[in-house]
């Protein structure tokens, strides 16, 4: 039997719902080759993603000065940010950073691979939600929550001292930390006062050695320094920051300060035992 105008019209109507909703079930599948080519939503995948889901995370997780899981990176072949590299691995999701090359992400989406750009984390608050971000773009929802659940545990068992001693960040460069900043939020949880709330800083920036040394801060948070010789860390060896150090206490801050992720608790932990050391002294 033939089929006349109206029948024709039911069935291609059906047949655009059926193929609306098949790409909406494709759409919603976990996906299944996923790179990162971010240092913080390396670590963000590696807790997170199922065994085999994973398939490439930044060179730069692999450097311990600054990434808390270089050596559960090593399990994952490792990429340079680079678009030809990254769409050669054939991904069905590319993780990124909002400050991440925009050319390199502005052409993957031109190829037509999916990209997210996770945002930076500035307060202790924004870790559950980048667990939970990541978590729903890897299909992973349950994993994260347990993550969370085991983070805001961690979190609530920290307690303000009752002394708050001062504290700054120094570091190569004479660069120096912001109150609108993780590490500030990280500081003043442990139960530190941040000078630079006391200076009026909310931005990051070099701050003059002067300025440091006339705020006379109790605890100087400066870095681990990378082997050979940089100008920009010779500051950090100058006779009067050295004063200034010997006259107070130094605490050096390692890679797990630099993401919001759960490992954040450990830099926590750190640093109340510095506070806990300053109290009895």
């Amino acid at each position: 039997m033939a089929c006349g105008p109206v029948s024709r019209r039911l069935s291609g109507a059906l047949l655009a719902v059926a193929l609306t909703v098949a790409a909406s079930v494709s759409y919603a599948a976990p996906p299944q080759r996923v790179v990162s080519m971010n240092l913080c939503t390396d670590q963000l995948a590696m807790m997170l993603a199922a065994p085999g889901q994973l398939i490439s995370v930044s060179d730069i997780a692999s450097d311990p000065m600054i990434s808390p899981m270089h050596v559960e990176a090593g399990a994952y072949p490792s990429n340079s940010g680079g678009a030809e590299e990254i769409y050669l691995l054939n991904p069905d999701l590319v993780l990124a950073g909002v400050y991440s090359d925009p050319a390199v992400v502005s052409m993957l989406r031109r190829l037509g691979i999916d990209v997210a750009q996770i945002d930076i984390v500035t307060g202790l608050d924004e870790v559950a939600e980048r667990l939970g971000e990541v978590g729903a773009l890897l299909g992973r929802e349950t994993e994260a929550q347990a993550e969370i659940a085991r983070f805001e545990t961690g979190l609530a068992m920290v307690r303000h001292a009752q002394t708050r001693p001062s504290a700054a960040f120094y570091y190569p460069n004479g660069y120096s930390l912001g109150t609108g900043t993780l590490s500030h939020d990280i500081l003043t949880t442990a139960g530190f006062r941040h000078i630079a709330e006391e200076m009026g800083r909310n931005t990051s920036g070099r701050l003059a050695l002067e300025l440091l040394v006339t705020a006379a801060p109790d605890l100087v948070i400066s870095t681990g320094t990378y082997p050979g010789n940089s100008r920009s860390e010779e500051i950090l060896r100058h006779p009067a920051l050295e004063a200034l150090v010997s006259a107070g206490h130094r605490h050096i801050s390692g890679p797990d300060w630099v993401c919001g992720t759960p490992r954040v608790l450990t830099a926590l932990a750190d640093l109340r035992a510095a506070h806990r050391a300053m109290e009895v002294e």
